[in-house]
């Protein structure tokens, strides 16, 4: 096993994943890391091997971890990584911030960042991916982002690093995004708190927030402009391709589509990485037969077999 440099954090080897995942799935990564601030975290990467692969972790809300595990060091951030702040009608929080408690807290100060209250994850994942909500995107707040790169320097990167597209970006490989500043929208604390509520009643109502999942499985098949925004000609939803191929409620093993929204794929109690990833592969199997449409995967999918 390689050695590995000298950390302030904690280090573990061969750490099982499934616990850190919303899904509850998949086998160990060869080395967990979890820096103890952006020093600890910046030495790591400049000491680390170059031929040892580095990824970045948040809270594993859209993630299949396959059962054979990372061959890599995850990173994972904690706290020293999870401030919020506000400075005028800025906001500025740590890559391990939740994105909940990132739109409260903004709210709170009358700034609204509320597109994020229903956004499962953390602020990280929510750049990497350009999360989006209601008709806001991450894209559309964003003012910058602090990283550090797999060689260890901390640097700046702007949208227009980021090259923000629809749930993507073209974040350096390896390099772990720490902290992000947005430009938000003044609005009265009140409101955007009653806001927020009805946001999660919607939700609730809609999508089977009380079961294994990982939020949506599929982008939905449409067309999209560089900004990462929605175009407006295209309105087709994945669940409706899903629902006309038939595979609404469908299993495999553990693993099952949703009865109440079908594009999210649960784990019902015993489902295997191979389970839930095999059954997202019979749907867009399906979906390509009925409609001749190919789903894409929205759920990041990681690790061996």
């Amino acid at each position: 096993m390689t050695d590995m440099p000298d950390v302030r954090g904690r280090l573990t080897p061969d750490r099982p994943l499934s616990d850190l995942t919303w899904l509850r799935v998949g086998g160990p990564a060869d080395w967990l890391f979890q820096p103890a601030d952006l020093d600890d975290l910046s030495a790591f990467l400049a000491a680390l091997p170059q031929d040892v692969a580095v990824f970045p972790m948040g809270v594993g809300s859209n993630l299949i971890v396959r059962d054979g595990g990372l061959r890599a060091v995850v990173v994972r951030l904690g706290r020293g990584f999870n401030s919020i702040e506000t400075e005028g009608t800025r906001v500025i929080a740590g890559a391990a911030a939740l994105d909940a408690h990132v739109a409260k807290k903004a709210a709170d100060a009358g700034l609204d960042l509320t597109f994020l209250r229903t956004i499962p994850g953390s602020i990280g994942g929510a750049v990497r991916m350009n999360a989006g909500c209601y008709g806001t995107y991450t894209a559309d707040v964003l003012v910058e982002a602090q990283a550090v790169t797999r060689a260890g320097k901390c640097i700046t990167l702007t949208p227009q690093d980021l090259q923000f597209d629809y749930r993507q970006t073209q974040l350096p490989e390896g390099c772990v995004l720490t902290q992000a500043t947005f430009e938000a929208p003044r609005g009265d604390a009140q409101a955007l708190h009653a806001r927020m509520g009805d946001q999660l009643a919607r939700r609730d109502a809609t999508q089977p927030t009380r079961d294994r999942s990982a939020g949506s499985t599929f982008r939905n098949p449409a067309g999209f402009s560089s900004t990462g925004r929605d175009d407006d000609v295209h309105d087709l939803k994945a669940w409706k391709v899903i629902d006309d191929a038939g595979m609404r409620g469908a299993r495999q093993g553990g693993a099952q589509m949703s009865e109440k929204h079908s594009n999210f794929l649960i784990n019902t109690g015993d489902a295997t990485a191979a389970d839930l990833e095999g059954l997202g592969e019979e749907v867009r199997k399906k979906v390509y037969a009925q409609s001749g449409i190919t789903l894409e995967w929205e759920i990041m999918r990681i690790g061996e077999n």
